[in-house]
């Protein structure tokens, strides 16, 4: 953790490593029922984003540059229940912004931040920066091909998984149910943000089948883009109380 002194120089750097690469902008993000607000520094042009992407056979869109409801509910869920957090090795699929990952550090949480976008890395690690003093550790992974550098960084399992909107699609399903079963440790939970689109309930159902348990809070903002009025997000806590197979 840097000294107090050393963090604009830091935030300061981080910034500038991508403002390079893509003009920013900075938005005010409340967190819903807190009295915390976010100064959340992100890219200005997102179609600039898409260009760049446009050949890449993976289809990695930057989904990560947006404000989405799922990663401010999942934040505010977080600040509502710190405990459950607070000294403990956390994941986090997909950092985003880190909005959500602000809100665990926050919270006292020993977070790993992971994306496929080093450019969400980046503004991760200075958004959290900006508004915690400190950055997560973080990992540069596809979550689809099966996270072997997360396991070797916590061979037991992590106590705690978060993913905000990482289901946009049918061929998520199938690598997020094998991921958290190897990288939830048993008895741990997986915090999942989803704003109920179709492969999000078709994984939930697969996941109970395979005797995960969830409890579910639902969240209707207010979100920063009014076009997202009346989008309400589900928090899923599932847990798996018998041991994860990590074969």
């Amino acid at each position: 953790m840097p000294s107090d002194a050393s963090v604009p120089d830091r935030i300061t750097a981080l910034v500038e490593s991508l403002y390079r690469r893509s003009p920013l902008r900075r938005d005010q993000v409340a967190i819903p029922g807190t009295a915390t607000t976010l100064e959340i520094v992100r890219p200005v042009d997102i179609d600039a984003l898409l260009d760049q992407v446009v050949d890449d056979p993976e289809q990695n869109l930057p989904y990560w540059a947006e404000l989405w409801p799922s990663g401010i509910a999942l934040a505010t869920a977080i600040a509502h229940a710190p405990a459950q957090v607070r000294g403990l090795p956390v994941l986090e699929l997909g950092s985003g912004l880190g909005i959500t990952a602000a809100i665990a550090l926050a919270a006292g949480a020993d977070l790993i931040a992971t994306d496929y976008a080093p450019e969400s890395l980046l503004l991760t690690r200075a958004n959290c920066l900006h508004h915690t003093g400190r950055e997560p550790r973080t990992l540069r992974i596809n979550w689809r091909d099966g996270g072997e550098s997360v396991l070797a960084e916590a061979p037991g399992g992590f106590p705690v998984v978060l993913a905000a909107d990482v289901l946009y699609e049918r061929r998520d399903i199938e690598p997020l149910l094998a991921l958290v079963d190897r990288i939830v440790a048993p008895g741990g939970m997986l915090w999942l943000a989803e704003p109920g689109r179709p492969p999000a309930a078709t994984f939930l159902a697969e996941a109970s089948r395979r005797g995960w348990t969830a409890s579910t809070d639902r969240h209707d903002g207010p979100w920063p883009d009014p076009g997202d009025a009346g989008v309400v997000v589900a928090v899923h806590r599932l847990r798996r109380e018998r041991s994860a197979d990590r074969s």
